[in-house]
């Protein structure tokens, strides 16, 4: 049996950067092989996807990226860019390190 981990990003407030940056963590899942992992002995399956609202309009607002959630980890980051989808899939998805710069509390 498998576990699924998504990750939603924001479309509400900056809807063409917010399918930008789920556009760029699509391909960096599939370039990095990290699409489905197995951790801890369990197989996941990452999947991206956007949504109207994740009730943080007030960080959208602070910078030019978009706002994500990812599942069911619950880590919450802010001002996301296409160029930050590398990182947050190798660091975040990969290696299990929280993105300190656009980790938001």
């Amino acid at each position: 049996m498998s576990k699924d981990r998504r990750l939603f990003v924001c479309v509400k407030q900056k809807s063409e950067v917010g399918e930008d940056v789920a556009r760029a963590l699509k391909k960096e899942l599939k370039q990095q092989g990290l699409k489905s992992q197995v951790i801890a002995g369990e197989k996941w399956r990452t999947q991206v996807q956007t949504c109207n609202c994740l009730d943080l309009c007030k960080q959208c607002k602070k910078g030019p990226g978009a706002a994500l959630i990812v599942y069911p980890e619950g880590t919450v980051y802010g001002n996301v860019r296409p160029a930050d989808a590398a990182e947050l899939v190798a660091e975040h998805l990969g290696r299990g390190h929280v993105v300190k710069r656009l980790h938001l509390d």
